[in-house]
């Protein structure tokens, strides 16, 4: 809590001194530079008269930013609604100062310098925001500053809560285990998630883990369960979260609006709907082919490394499953020695991956070229071929072998039903070092939350992943 206060007070500290220097610059800028139009000799002025105007113009956006909830720590928040927030407070302020001037009418008064003070405000506080959520999703990706959570309850709601916190690192949260009503689920494992067993061990594991908080995500038919939880965890002073399981799977798509203060909530539109479909085919067609003959002399390079190192095709074919069940085969760089599939079986002892996965970091079938393709993904580079034949998409699900889906549970099928990706949340997020279920929760976060600025996210940070060859064997 202290942290948080100190943050919080930094945070304020240094909207003063920009809000402050911003108005300073602007009287350079209107009275020393003369911008847009020099100032008479007659209306020159010092900076003096103009304290009281910056005192007043800080104290106001601070106000109107603390109305607009732009001092409130919440997780999550994205930067451009503080911007928004930042706009609107500060355009409220400009224009308040303004109509006190208009009625005392002070001898010095420039409305074209509030007004660049105004947008020189909105520009260092946005970038200030900006600078700050870069250095915290860092330490946060660090584990620096990461509340630890244990969630309570493992069904649909539950990984529904585990899948936002997998998917999202910067917002601050350490998922170390979970426990259920139900020992059976409790004592199981979900990815490198721990189950720690029933509800009768939370103090235990709230002690033993270090628990900051708890996310309750049990059925509301229990309710006197989750109010013994609750009061357990007040007792031994651990933040508790109750999760609403009103649309169980579908509370990441959810409507909340009030009546006269009465909250109504309800399930909230597809976000992968028909409409946002075809923007995001549009958008696939266009940069596959804007990027196509970048990659022409790099197709034709890697087909000559692939032929002098072994015998063998250059491009390697295998069928997948797609969007709604239907199969289709997915283009490769040849990266293993021709026939590699008929040896896989020999090799299912070693296999090193979780799940229907089969990963091997030292696999004995990939080629001394392969290995350099495997690494920094070139290999994955023909795919392209199957954005462009409407298969698959840039961004969205790995998609599996149809011997992987047979064997896949009911919760995990909901990965087939959209375009599987060349890359998407599990190759940002640690590809082949991310175990299988953790992958699928990854997934269905990314289906169930899609937007244009999530499929932009997810493309700039495939860049250094695969440049720096994080988890790619």
């Amino acid at each position: 809590m202290t942290s948080r206060k100190t943050s919080l007070g930094l945070l304020i500290l240094t909207d003063i001194v920009l809000i402050v220097v911003a108005f300073w610059l602007s009287y350079l800028v209107r009275y020393k530079l003369g911008f847009p139009y020099p100032v008479p000799p007659l209306y020159d002025a010092p900076f003096t008269p103009y304290i009281p105007y910056a005192l007043l113009l800080t104290a106001l956006c601070l106000l109107s930013f603390r109305i607009d909830g732009l001092y409130e720590q919440r997780r999550g928040r994205r930067w451009l609604y503080d911007v928004y927030r930042l706009a609107s407070g500060t355009a409220t302020s400009i224009v308040i100062v303004m109509a006190i001037t208009f009625f005392i009418q002070p001898p010095y008064y420039s409305r074209g310098m509030l007004l660049l003070a105004g947008g020189l405000i909105i520009l260092f506080l946005s970038l200030a925001r900006l600078v700050r959520q870069a250095i915290e999703s860092r330490r946060r990706r660090r584990g620096i500053g990461v509340d630890r959570v244990l969630i309570v309850g493992m069904g649909e709601v539950g990984r529904a809560v585990m899948q936002n916190i997998l998917a999202d690192p910067t917002l601050g949260y350490q998922v170390v285990g979970y426990v259920d009503d139900d020992p059976s689920k409790g004592d199981g494992k979900i990815g490198r998630i721990q189950g720690f067993g029933g509800l009768e061990n939370l103090p235990q594991v709230i002690a033993d883990e270090k628990v900051d908080e708890v996310i309750v995500t049990l059925p509301w038919m229990y309710h006197r369960k989750i109010l013994r939880i609750v009061d357990e965890c007040e007792r031994g002073n651990v933040r508790v979260r109750v999760v609403p399981d009103v649309f169980q799977q579908r509370m990441r798509r959810v409507d909340l609006n009030s009546l006269n203060g009465i909250p109504l909530i309800g399930p909230g539109p597809a976000r992968l709907s028909p409409d946002a479909f075809l923007i995001k085919r549009v958008i696939d067609l266009t940069v596959s082919l804007l990027i196509m003959p970048f990659f022409a002399v790099l197709f034709v390079i890697v087909a000559v490394l692939i032929k002098l190192d072994s015998p063998g095709p250059v491009l390697f074919k295998q069928k997948r499953v797609g969007k709604d069940g239907r199969e289709f085969y997915v283009y490769k760089f040849r990266s293993m020695v021709d026939g590699a599939e008929r040896m896989k079986a020999a090799l299912a002892e070693l296999n090193e991956a979780d799940g229907p996965l089969f990963k091997m970091k030292n696999d004995p079938r990939t080629t001394r070229v392969g290995k350099w393709l495997r690494r920094f993904s070139i290999d994955e580079i023909p795919q392209i071929l199957n954005v462009l034949r409407g298969e698959m998409s840039l961004v969205g699900p790995r998609p599996g072998t149809p011997e992987e889906v047979a064997q896949y549970e009911p919760w995990q099928m909901q990965r087939i039903t959209v375009l599987p990706g060349i890359t998407g949340l599990w190759q940002v997020s640690g590809r082949s070092d991310v175990p299988f279920e953790e992958m699928c929760l990854l997934d269905i976060f990314y289906i169930e939350n899609w937007s244009l600025d999530l499929d932009i996210r997810i493309l700039l940070q495939t860049i250094p992943y695969v440049l720096f060859g994080h988890g790619a064997y």
